[in-house]
């Protein structure tokens, strides 16, 4: 499956800056058989842990966290962008591969050990989702494990999140930048 699915991943050399190759997800958005064989393979990357609700950190991980949690039945909770959120909120800053940001979350999004799985659509140096983690493991979920469409195993953040003892699933990896 990995390989069918790189074919609708365009390569963009030196974005956004010289020496990166950026994979562009928006093309394998754009075919409605790439969206198909990518939540599919998500799905299928899913541990038979019971888990009770997908967090999907903004933007691209609503898209696929959304549908994978329509289709498992299963609770949807945002992780948004600081200030998008119209009830309380909790936040938590990050270092992106290239800056820093803050993701927050609403107080009542989960409930004290629920088994929470974050959907992604990349991970490379781990910012985001280490975040994501840190957020909702403050509010007492569990986190059971991570998903994303592409890996970039060689900027580390597989490899952090596992550090944590959180499974970490991609659908397919890319070595380089």
């Amino acid at each position: 499956m990995t390989e069918n699915l790189k074919k609708f991943i365009r390569n963009i050399s030196d974005f956004p800056e010289k020496g990166i190759v950026f994979r562009d997800i928006t093309t394998l958005l754009a075919e409605p058989e790439g969206m198909i064989l990518a939540i599919a393979s998500l799905k299928s990357l899913i541990a038979d842990e019971a888990i009770e609700g997908i967090a999907g950190i903004e933007a691209r991980g609503f898209i696929f966290g959304s549908i994978l949690a329509y289709e498992l039945n299963l609770l949807f909770i945002p992780i948004r962008k600081k200030g998008k959120l119209p009830f309380k909120t909790i936040s938590n800053s990050y270092n992106l591969e290239y800056g820093q940001d803050e993701i927050e979350v609403h107080v009542d999004a989960v409930s004290k050990g629920q088994k929470i799985l974050i959907v992604d659509d990349l991970i490379a140096t781990g910012g985001s989702a280490l975040g994501a983690i840190e957020l909702l493991e403050t509010l007492s979920a569990n986190v059971v494990g991570c998903v994303f469409v592409v890996g970039l195993p060689e900027l580390g953040g597989m490899k952090k999140i596992k550090e944590k003892g959180i499974s970490v699933e991609v659908a397919c990896s890319y070595s380089g930048h």
